[in-house]
């Protein structure tokens, strides 16, 4: 899925439930930190040490907590929506040790923001824009609590996962492509359902210098975790099919959704449980713009 918005399955499309999401959210993140760091090293060699820094739309705080280490001089401020998720920010940044530069805010974005106590230097936005019906107002709010010279950092697009091999040996090959498809579908729809949604042209250094910053990069981050992967990979590859059987399954066709089955099924030596040739290939991009006036 091209929005890169893993776990997002639902049957109701507008209305996710973040907190019993957290778990796979925390893991997915966890797993996904080696390109998070990458893209954090990338952002910091090309501003100066920020004092504060929003991340918006922060759910469990993975990334918050890896800014906090990228920047040891800021205040980190996790934004979001899920007092539970915020919760679960706290602790982890507690357990890591930087919980006395972090805080956290909760309420709907991109309103909240007004609340923060005064403009970050670096706006975080990682996959958080395209659960917001009005993207280019949410971005003009987010802009609106920059200060002069912040960085606005948004992580949206990249390519599909890739998990599987073309053919796995039964079934018709292909099937993640047609996974993908169906992921396409379900995410237009989700949008469709988002309160005051307004299609966008995905451009996003357009919507970005709409929105009166400066585009002043983009960049594309991978993870690379080959087969024979890890367990955590494989726990992930896991959890992250069977939300979309639960979510997608019945627009499958019989043979697709056999397939499917038996990948996810543990007793079954084929599945992804067991299998050697399970992979995780992901690519995710982001785009910086500043804040000039």
């Amino acid at each position: 899925m091209a929005h890169n918005d893993h776990g997002d399955h639902h049957h109701d499309h507008g209305d996710i439930d973040w907190n019993e999401m957290a778990p796979l959210l925390e893991a997915e993140a966890e797993l996904f930190t080696p390109l998070y760091e990458h893209a954090l090293a990338w952002l910091a060699k090309r501003q100066t040490e920020p004092g504060l820094i929003a991340d918006v739309g922060s759910g469990p705080g993975v990334v918050a907590c890896l800014l906090a280490d990228t920047f040891p001089g800021a205040r980190i401020v996790a934004v979001d929506g899920s007092e539970g998720l915020l919760e679960r920010a706290q602790a982890r940044a507690e357990r890591l040790g930087v919980a006395d530069r972090f805080g956290t805010l909760a309420g709907e974005l991109p309103d909240v923001l007004g609340d923060l106590d005064y403009p970050a230097d670096l706006l975080w936005a990682g996959r958080s824009l395209h659960h917001l019906g009005d993207q280019r107002a949410a971005l003009a709010a987010f802009a609106d609590r920059l200060t002069h010279g912040g960085t606005l950092a948004l992580q949206e697009g990249g390519l599909p996962d890739r998990f599987l091999p073309r053919d796995l040996g039964f079934g018709r090959p292909g099937l993640q492509a047609r996974l993908d498809a169906l992921e396409e579908e379900w995410f237009a729809a989700m949008r469709a359902d988002l309160p005051d949604t307004v299609a966008e042209t995905e451009d996003w250094p357009a919507l970005l210098s709409a929105a009166g910053l400066r585009p002043s990069g983009t960049r594309t981050f991978l993870l690379d975790l080959p087969a024979p992967t890890t367990d955590r990979a494989r726990a992930y590859i896991a959890a992250s099919l069977s939300r979309t059987r639960e979510g997608l399954g019945d627009r499958l066709d019989a043979e697709d959704r056999a397939t499917l089955d038996r990948l996810l099924d543990p007793d079954d030596k084929a599945s992804v449980h067991h299998r050697p040739d399970v992979f995780v290939l992901a690519a995710q991009t982001v785009y910086t713009a500043v804040r000039t006036k």
